[in-house]
């Protein structure tokens, strides 16, 4: 069953490869989505797949070196059917 969420990651998460990290895991997994920095610091992904699959996404990428994860707000979102990759914005 697909699911989708909404992460907001605070702490070290901006130029620390966060992105790229997200994008190639997810990429791998099959997982489907975006993510992106937003203007205070913290970086969005909105990621859909299926619950052990976004498990794992956040698992590699809190594997990062210097990527440092201090807090995440998640929100549950309506599946989108159309999603077919995921992407950096």
């Amino acid at each position: 069953m697909l699911v989708r969420r909404r992460y907001v990651f605070k702490g070290n998460v901006q130029g620390v490869g966060f992105r790229y990290r997200a994008n190639y895991a997810a990429q791998g997994l099959g997982v489907t989505g975006f993510v992106y920095n937003e203007w205070d610091g913290s970086v969005v992904m909105e990621a859909q797949g299926s619950e052990e699959m976004l498990s794992r996404l956040l698992t590699l990428i809190n594997q990062g070196s210097y990527i440092s994860i201090d807090w995440i707000d998640t929100t549950d979102l309506p599946v989108d059917e159309d999603e077919r990759s995921f992407s950096i914005r």
